[in-house]
């Protein structure tokens, strides 16, 4: 398959195959993210895009599962993304699940109507990064939209029908008091949105972000493991979301939790409990243990 530079794709999408619609991400300015700051934002020739899919069809020959990548594939003109599904629908007779990336922008761009032809086309999943629900923390991150747009985005997806997958990064507020605001009103926006999953993350900085560079000068500090459990707690604690998977079982997460709330609710508390009053270390990633 064709790809330009590295490509990107969520956890969930491990066994996806991937098709590259568009070429890094249209905002690409967050101060955390390092994924695309070697692309600049374009939006592939659609006869490359229909090749590919041709190419996927002789090497595959049927699939499940297909990916839309790169940062921000939603922020296709619609039409564009409605031919794409068709050709992919058409080439995998098998084909279940498309999943998509999805700027708040390139949703909040999008009207009513665009989204549910998109559902009626085969989207089954847009994966939103909500990140904080912290107004400050949000215009201090560079996410380019605020609390009110990141609610009415979130809202658009899943009143079109489409599944909503959202993220949100521990340790984002870094080791200061506007880490409590941090946890508190990211469970505040969740609560509003009420996606079909959240996934926590945790940061982790890379050389090319601004965050990276804030703390090489001194002026950003990574919490421990044992204060970002406390924003897990925190967050859980805060959450009134109905029927939605919660996990932090990333790569990047010092504790991997998977459930569905309300129903988990108090066992993940009382595991999250249980290792910070016990100061318990044998729970958590031993990979990640080093120097404490």
């Amino acid at each position: 398959m064709r790809y330009e530079g590295n490509v990107f794709r969520p956890p969930s999408e491990a066994r996806s195959y991937i098709l590259q619609c568009t070429v890094g991400c249209s905002h690409n300015r967050c101060t955390f993210c390092s994924m695309y700051k070697d692309k600049k934002y374009r939006v592939r020739d659609l006869a490359e895009i229909m090749a590919d899919i041709r190419l996927a069809g002789e090497y595959y020959g049927d699939l499940y599962k297909v990916f839309l990548a790169d940062g921000d594939a939603l922020a296709m003109p619609t039409s564009d993304l409605l031919e794409i599904l068709a050709a992919l629908y058409q080439t995998f007779p098998s084909l279940k699940h498309v999943g998509i990336y999805a700027s708040p922008d390139s949703i909040l761009g999008k009207s009513p109507e665009d989204l549910i032809k998109l559902k009626e086309a085969g989207i089954t999943m847009a994966y939103l990064g909500v990140e904080t629900g912290d107004r400050k923390l949000l215009e201090d991150i560079r996410k380019g939209v605020t609390y009110e747009e990141m609610v009415e985005a979130g809202r658009k997806v899943r009143e079109a029908g489409i599944l909503l997958s959202v993220t949100i990064i521990l340790g984002l507020a870094g080791r200061t008091p506007q880490a409590v605001d941090h946890a508190r009103n990211t469970a505040r926006i969740l609560n509003e949105i009420n996606p079909d999953y959240i996934g926590a993350l945790t940061l982790m900085l890379e050389p090319k972000t601004e965050m990276y560079r804030r703390l090489q000068r001194g002026e950003f500090e990574l919490p421990n493991p044992f204060e970002i459990l406390d924003e897990l707690r925190l967050i859980i604690q805060g959450l009134e979301v109905q029927g939605t998977e919660f996990r932090s079982n990333h790569a990047s997460n010092y504790l991997a939790i998977k459930g569905r709330l309300p129903e988990d609710k108090q066992k993940i508390l009382a595991l999250i409990n249980n290792i910070i009053d016990t100061n318990d270390r044998s729970y958590l990633r031993p990979e990640y243990m080093r120097g404490l």
